[in-house]
């Protein structure tokens, strides 16, 4: 095979409200990859149109997550930083991975049913079509790498898919065009030990979301030192002191919960989180939870409040993000121009 330029690529929708689950299950470890990795952070915000959407909340949302790539210590000089829809080679390049995917890949995406629902025939296009554009997103820097939950495993599996149909597509093009056996890579997902899944502070079997009516459920990134410390000491809990041993957070929901956050914000397992509280009461263990919380997510709060107030500052970065960007993705676009035969200007 072709040998490719190892690079990684990462997406984040702007849905809005933010919370402790996008920051420990993505962001965070963006901020880790980018020490060792060339990376490409991206907004996906024509992902999130796929679904109605409230154009000024849409644009506040956009500059949200970019803010909080920053506070978080993106740095968008080394790295790139833009929002999709600034660069038209995603869309471009979906096109032609509509016309390479199959109805039969398409259907078997199960993110799709779970939220297109028993309306499917009212969900939109771009819905059941979003795995070939999140493909395009990849593929489009000729990518090889991608940081995936379990929830988007099938997706980067379809990306694979759809890179291997194209290169065998047109083998004999690609070869012509200079480009030898393969043009895409065979995108590979990064693993950074166990996916840290946070649930709800208010029921420990249902995922953190932004959507649960509870504002109580969740800790926003926008949140201030006082109430993530309130959020945590209400956090629903049983009535047994922690074990000391995970074993004994078998059907403990809620105190497995906080015990993962507590790990995965010290960057400790959850072992020895038990060796140092375990046999604690939970208002002890709350407490340290408190501290350890405020003193990780409280600073990013603020510097995201601050970046919040200068908009024309983060538009700033996406513009020059996207500029460099586009420079990528224009020359992978025109050769998948060229190996699929279009006619273009030169």
């Amino acid at each position: 095979m072709a040998q490719f330029k190892e690079l990684v690529f990462s997406g984040v929708q702007p849905t809005g409200n933010l919370h402790l689950g996008n920051y420990l299950g993505a962001i965070k470890r963006f901020v880790t990859m980018q020490e060792t990795h060339d990376c490409i952070y991206c907004v996906v915000d024509m992902h999130a149109i796929t679904v109605p959407q409230n154009p000024a909340d849409l644009t506040r949302q956009i500059r949200e997550v970019t803010a909080a790539f920053l506070a978080a210590g993106i740095d968008p000089k080394r790295h790139i930083v833009f929002n999709q829809s600034q660069v038209s080679q995603h869309a471009e390049l979906a096109w032609v991975f509509n016309c390479v995917a199959r109805l039969g890949w398409l259907n078997r995406m199960t993110q799709f049913k779970d939220k297109a629902g028993k309306d499917r025939e009212n969900a939109s296009v771009g819905l059941y079509a979003y795995p070939n554009l999140m493909a395009a997103d990849i593929l489009v820097y000729r990518a090889t790498h991608v940081p995936v939950g379990e929830d988007q495993k099938q997706h980067l599996e379809l990306t694979r898919d759809i890179a291997q149909k194209f290169n065998n597509d047109w083998a004999e093009s690609i070869a012509a065009n200079g480009f030898g056996d393969a043009f895409f890579p065979l995108t590979e997902p990064m693993i950074h030990g166990p996916a840290t899944r946070v649930m709800s502070l208010r029921d420990g079997s249902k995922k953190m979301s932004k959507s649960d009516p509870s504002d109580y459920s969740r800790i926003n990134l926008t949140d201030d030192a006082d109430t993530i410390a309130q959020k945590i000491r209400k956090a629903k809990t049983d009535p047994e002191p922690l074990p000391s041993e995970v074993e004994g957070l078998k059907a403990r929901p809620e105190a497995e919960n906080l015990v993962a956050i507590y790990a995965a914000l010290t960057d400790i397992t959850p072992e020895e989180v038990l060796r140092q509280h375990g046999g604690s009461q939970f208002s002890g263990f709350k407490a340290a939870l408190v501290d350890v919380a405020v003193t990780k997510l409280a600073p990013i709060a603020g510097e995201m409040r601050r970046l919040m107030a200068d908009p024309g500052h983060i538009d700033a970065v996406l513009v020059d993000g996207s500029n460099r960007a586009r420079a990528i993705a224009s020359v992978t676009m025109d050769a998948v121009k060229d190996i699929v035969g279009f006619v273009r200007a030169r």
